[in-house]
């Protein structure tokens, strides 16, 4: 349990855009940032932070809330996980009691397997630096690489001793279930029998781009030709190899600070890469690269540099690999290393000026890259130079910002020697050929939406719902402000005409709302408004230094996601960026009293609109041709809605 005044001292530190800014990219735009929605497939951003409410809003999603809030929903943290992330992201120090088995069998089935593969990462650890077997097998390994202390224990690395059971053991004796254990692939079970999964392996660790342990990667350390150089975590409800980069959390910071990212294939690459003093490196594991691993390089840079050995087999598989990356609309170049090479040798026999300088020197476009793999294994063949050259359209045809597609076909002409008219034609049919594709599937997908269409009702706007959802954003921006109200009061003038006169007086905005309520005992319709509007009088009653970051926080999770979703909803334009075309709408701040006066006279005159309906209902029911006391009171309520309509007209 943490305590009370630690969550207190987390979120009076944590900066909402600072914590977003370690997942996602975010340029300013105006008073507030913005970037990809690390929820959806996206190339416009829609996603907006704001850092003087301390809250963000997912407009592709609907998703939103505070720092704490994007932490449980992006990297599916527990609430106290969330706190303790941000208490060690800004060196907080909280009060916390262990937790006892009894709380470890009562948490979810996911944060268990959390849990479970956070004690294999401590465990595997201490059975490298404090055991025999551990110090001169494993860590041995890690010397011979070239591994210094300082690397070994930033990436966490560990052992696993070459016995059948023994980490398995060691969890069961520290209370850890065996259905996790087996559900993370650290325990294979079979039949009556338990055993290692990662026997006698130096162990690698998978985090999340948060630092949470996912899975592990394992490599053996004696020749066997029966077992696998390298064996992965099987796929879990926490690790999909697919949606994972290795070194993402160690890079993440200089990968945005670069704007650029350097994509290897090994764990080893990575470490070596680091220890040699460029930061900016992730590998994708030994597996084929996937949409989901690029989507995650694309929240934080649009460039990639793919860095490959001098095998040419295995280039000729990562090509493939390219045009992924050109579909997300992203940068690459491609660099690779001398024939026997590959990033982890290189970087260990080079410093890092000479490593930088390899690399800027040596990093391809990727057409000049691809030109020359394939040209080299077509030169003195026309039927594979024609394939050839149809494969490298074929790539280009995949980026979607048509400048850069005219320009590569260009450059592609110069390296092929080849007419840009012919290439531009085959860009032609390729495109024409997608373009029947895509249409074809959105005729099929229209008749079904025109389908949905024609039976759906049409939607009447509630003006009650946005009248009373006003009201609650004026509470939560300016309740505590002080302002001047003009009150226009109904006098005779010198005419005897009765005319309506300003009267000015000062009140706090959540006074002046809730006493103009109070008169007319108006209640919300609205339940979760209903809620809302109370508890936030309730809260500027009592607390006279009302602030919107405390206060969000201290509700829960879905009061908290309303919140933002007012808050948020006018940021959205600021997505068109208007300024660019010397459009500049005006701030709220300008007129919040007449904003407030303006939202109280609209919802009084809804009402009495509401309440005269209600009485011609009445009389058809009743089927009562004449009720003098109805007629009355719909003349009065008409009176009342002429005056109202008058001062609404004045405040307009």
């Amino acid at each position: 349990m943490i305590s009370a005044a630690s969550i207190d001292l987390v979120f009076e530190t944590a900066r909402v855009e600072e914590v977003i800014g370690d997942f996602v990219q975010l340029k300013k735009s105006g008073s507030n940032f913005k970037g990809l929605s690390p929820f959806s497939e996206e190339r416009s951003p829609s996603f907006m932070v704001s850092p003087v409410k301390q809250i963000w809003k997912d407009f592709s999603t609907g998703k939103g809330g505070t720092a704490v809030s994007f932490l449980m929903e992006h990297e599916h943290f527990t609430y106290p996980e969330a706190i303790k992330y941000l208490a060690k992201k800004y060196n907080i120090e909280i009060e916390e009691t262990e937790q006892s088995n009894e709380q470890k069998e009562k948490a979810s089935e996911r944060e268990s397997l959390y849990l479970v593969s956070e004690f294999a990462n401590t465990y595997f650890q201490k059975i490298l630096h404090k055991t025999d077997q551990g110090k001169s097998i494993g860590l041995s390994y890690f010397k011979e690489r070239g591994f210094t202390e300082e690397t070994i224990k930033k990436f966490d690395l560990g052992y696993s001793l070459n016995e059948w059971q023994a980490f398995t053991d060691e969890a069961l004796k520290q209370g850890y279930n065996i259905d996790f254990l087996e559900k993370t692939g650290l325990t294979i079970v079979k039949d009556d029998k338990r055993f290692d999964r990662f026997k006698g392996r130096v162990m690698f660790p998978i985090k999340s781009m948060s630092g949470r342990v996912l899975g592990f990667g394992g490599r053996i350390l004696i020749t066997d030709k029966k077992a696998a150089k390298y064996v992965n975590s099987p796929e879990s409800d926490i690790y999909h190899k697919s949606n994972v980069l290795y070194g993402i959390h160690h890079a993440k910071q200089s990968i945005a600070k670069e704007d650029n990212c350097f994509l290897v294939e090994g764990y080893t690459d990575v470490i070596q890469f680091h220890q040699t003093g460029i930061t900016n490196v992730v590998s994708s594991s030994g597996t084929a690269l996937t949409s989901e691993q690029i989507r995650l390089i694309n929240r934080l840079t649009k460039n990639i540099t793919v860095l490959f050995d001098g095998d040419a087999a295995g280039m000729r598989a990562s090509l493939r690999g390219i045009d992924l990356i050109l579909e997300q609309g992203m940068n690459v170049k491609v660099c690779t290393f001398p024939e026997g090479e590959d990033p982890d040798s290189f970087a260990k026999q080079n410093t890092l000026e000479e490593l930088s300088s390899y690399l800027n020197e040596n990093a391809k476009d990727f057409i000049q890259f691809k030109a020359s793999i394939l040209f080299e294994e077509s030169k003195n063949d026309p039927i594979k130079k024609a394939d050839t050259v149809r494969d490298i359209v074929n790539s280009i045809s995949k980026i979607p910002d048509r400048i850069k597609k005219e320009i590569y076909i260009q450059e592609c002409a110069r390296i092929m020697d080849i007419s840009e008219e012919v290439l531009f034609s085959t860009l032609a049919q390729i495109n024409k050929k997608e373009f029947q594709e895509e249409n074809k599937q959105f005729k099929t997908e229209q008749k079904a939406f025109d389908v949905i269409k024609h039976e759906r009702p049409v939607e009447k706007v509630d003006v009650q719902y946005l009248l009373e959802r006003k009201i609650i954003e004026a509470l939560l921006l300016y309740g505590n402000r002080t302002e001047d109200f003009e009150d226009l009061v109904l006098k005779e003038n010198d005419k005897k005409e009765l005319v309506l006169e300003p009267v000015i007086h000062q009140a706090k905005v959540f006074e002046k709302i809730f006493l103009d309520l109070q008169d007319d005992e108006m209640q919300f319709t609205n339940p979760q408004f209903k809620s809302l509007y109370y508890t936030i009088i309730d809260t500027l009653n009592q607390n006279p230094e009302f602030e919107l970051k405390n206060f969000i926080n201290s509700v829960d999770a879905e009061m908290g996601n309303e919140i933002t979703h007012i808050l948020m909803e006018d940021e959205r334009y600021a997505l068109d960026n208007w300024q660019r075309m010397n459009i500049f709408p005006k701030e709220k701040t300008h007129s919040v009293a007449q904003l407030v006066s303006e939202t109280i006279l609209s919802l009084r005159c809804f009402l009495i609109d509401q309440k005269v309906k209600e009485f011609q209902q009445e009389t058809l029911q009743n089927k009562i041709d004449t009720n003098r006391n109805i007629l009355e009171e719909v003349k009065d309520y008409s009176g009342l809605k002429m005056l109202l309509s008058r001062k609404l007209n004045r405040v307009l």
